[in-house]
């Protein structure tokens, strides 16, 4: 469960002084490095900042100086003038070999000169958590964010083809998620880069309700106006869809999580931090469906 980092005194911070909520500190034009800034959460948060007149760079590859976490040569000269950094991590941290970079890029932006690092981290995931801890020992001050799956992942990723289709195919029987939206996501990052408050604790963010992924395929039918089902499958056949169109097998590891029942539980992280509740899926759903993102 979450920490309420609302009310509770600072320990990395025991004057409990603190710098306002989407303010830049004073006299201060330090730059937040957002690494995925382009992403679905990423993009959001780096636009945020923006808005508030904090400086921002987008760590991608395509950015300017670009960055890639399978080439670290290039974390230094991303990191250069960086005070505080957005952590995410491509594909997934649950992913050999992730907790390890994510480590080694922590260490290498302290001594860049970044003091405050924001990761965002899975739910339930032994290996994320283990990117946590190589995250914390860095010396900086640290916030995680451990997200539910994205509402966002229906129409700006994975899920996107199946919705058009009509047809989402995965190994998860009747199990059930809190999906989050991936602007709470984001409003919640956002503070943790600009609020001490948020020093030094972990927010396990989740959505409204659990839902299972019938009762998504509902919802998006509701919302579209076209029959979209839910077909489960076992983790096997799923594995041979990702190979049939060249996708990491690993992904398919994912769905474990949902499938033990370990994040089948609510959190009202979303409410301490911002003041209000999680938007829920059917106003994801709604709104998505009227850009059209769904037509066939």
């Amino acid at each position: 469960m979450t920490q309420n980092a609302q009310s509770e005194p600072n320990p990395q911070n025991p004057q409990g002084t603190r710098n306002t909520q989407g303010a830049p500190a004073e006299g201060s034009a330090a730059t937040t490095l957002v690494i995925g800034g382009t992403g679905k959460t990423g993009a959001r948060v780096a636009g945020a900042l923006t808005a508030l007149g904090h400086p921002v760079r987008v760590g991608s590859r395509t950015g300017e100086p670009p960055f890639d976490w399978n080439v670290p040569a290039t974390w230094e000269p991303a990191l250069e003038g960086v005070d505080r950094v957005y952590v995410t991590y491509y594909p997934d941290l649950a992913f050999p070999g992730a907790a390890e970079q994510v480590g080694a890029f922590s260490r290498a932006a302290v001594a860049a000169g970044a003091r405050r690092l924001v990761l965002l981290s899975g739910r339930g995931e032994e290996a994320a958590q283990r990117a946590e801890e190589g995250l914390k020992a860095s010396g900086a001050e640290w916030t995680v964010v451990r997200a539910a799956w994205f509402h966002q992942n229906f129409d700006q990723g994975f899920f996107l083809d199946p919705v058009l289709a009509g047809e989402i195919t995965l190994p998860t029987a009747d199990a059930v998620e809190p999906f989050v939206d991936a602007g709470d996501i984001a409003d919640v990052v956002v503070a943790a880069l600009t609020d001490d408050r948020h020093i030094g604790r972990t927010y396990e963010l989740t959505g409204p309700r659990l839902l299972s992924f019938h009762d998504v395929a509902a919802e998006l039918s509701k919302a579209t106006g076209r029959e979209i089902t839910y077909v489960p499958v076992t983790g096997e056949a799923y594995r041979a869809v990702l190979r049939e169109h060249g996708l990491p097998e690993e992904f398919a590891d994912l769905f474990t999580l949902i499938l033990d029942g370990r994040n089948a539980q609510l959190t009202d992280a979303v409410e301490e931090v911002l003041g209000r509740r999680p938007r829920d899926f059917a106003d994801f759903a709604r709104k998505t469906a009227a850009t059209g993102v769904w037509n066939v």
